[in-house]
């Protein structure tokens, strides 16, 4: 059944740009209706039901309730916004995403039907590699953004130290942490996850843990029902998995990637690493795994200018060079 977020805003243009955007872009189980008049949103109001209702705040409140709207918030016009009165307010001058992420928060303080987002399954593409230092990261962001200039993409690391907030100038009020708290909680859903990923560019990503001990007590099979659950339910085209040290058993995660790309170095110390991997793979009956991993040994970028502008640089030198000939040949890209 179609749940309506239905937008009306003093400013008459508003409404139509904001609902053009999250209907093109943003991966929410509701269509959005932009309303020009309050009275047509009224008229509307009693031969449809509302999910969410967005609306101005010059509106009064026993107005607001005649809507029968299940969620309202307002939109406020001043940036320091209190939620002080009947209902919760979000600053209206800000980025689409961030309004989403905003009013879903307040959503999900309210007990909600089973949602998920329409579409089939993501291709889960796993980073992971047992050599240190191999540039595993910055492959998985390089393949993050390349993605999702033709698809909606969605990127998750499991990290102890990413650096991701200070890469992207971004400190989220909710991240990693929040994720694992409500999938161990089974209340979980798309509405719950857009209340917490970022954007960068056409890339969303799930922010960093904020404390080490939350990914070290994840076992392997948790983060893998995880994974598999972004990938069934949230509507994203690929999931981009960046696999770190932090989780003992690896195996299950990747285990549910279409396939796992794998950085390799040729140095001696290294070379050892991955023949042991490999042998453990063999001994732990992994054959299928094993067929799905892709080694690739990725070009030493030599010059690199300020953190602040890293992402860009990973897409368009050399190794976005790289990764959009790696990309090629995957048959189902």
């Amino acid at each position: 059944m179609e749940k309506i977020m239905a937008v009306w805003d003093v400013d008459a243009c508003y409404a139509e740009r904001f609902a053009d955007v999250v209907n093109q872009k943003e991966k929410v189980p509701f269509t959005v209706v932009p309303f020009t008049s309050l009275e047509t949103l009224k008229a509307y109001a009693k031969e449809h039901a509302i999910e969410i209702l967005l609306v101005s705040g010059a509106v009064p409140a026993e107005q607001l309730k005649d809507m029968g709207a299940r969620s309202v918030v307002t939109l406020a016009e001043g940036e320091i916004v209190s939620s002080s009165g009947d209902y919760p307010s979000v600053y209206k001058y800000q980025s689409t995403d961030s309004v989403i992420r905003e009013v879903m928060a307040y959503y999900c303080e309210k007990p909600q039907p089973m949602l998920v987002a329409v579409g089939k399954r993501a291709r889960i593409l796993g980073i992971y590699s047992p050599v240190a230092r191999c540039l595993k990261t910055s492959l998985a962001l390089t393949m993050g953004q390349q993605l999702a200039r033709d698809g909606k993409v969605l990127y998750i690391g499991f990290e102890l130290f990413s650096g991701f907030g200070s890469l992207l100038g971004e400190n989220g009020k909710g991240d990693l942490s929040d994720v694992l708290y409500f999938f161990r909680q089974e209340s979980f859903s798309v509405i719950r996850l857009k209340s917490i990923v970022y954007n960068w560019k056409d890339m969303d990503y799930i922010p960093p843990v904020r404390y080490p001990e939350d990914l070290e007590q994840l076992t392997g099979e948790e983060a893998a029902r995880l994974v598999e659950q972004l990938a069934a339910e949230c509507g994203y085209e690929y999931i981009i998995v960046d696999m770190g040290q932090a989780i003992c058993n690896v195996i299950p995660v990747l285990a549910r990637c279409d396939i796992v790309y794998m950085p390799i170095k040729e140095d001696g110390v290294s070379s050892a690493k991955l023949e042991t991997f490999e042998q453990y793979l063999d001994v732990s009956h992994q054959k299928m795994l094993r067929e799905r991993i892709m080694r690739v040994k990725l070009p030493y970028h030599s010059s690199f200018g300020r953190k602040d502008t890293y992402m860009e640089q990973l897409l368009w030198g050399e190794l976005g060079d790289y990764v959009r000939k790696l990309l090629k040949g995957v048959p189902w890209k």
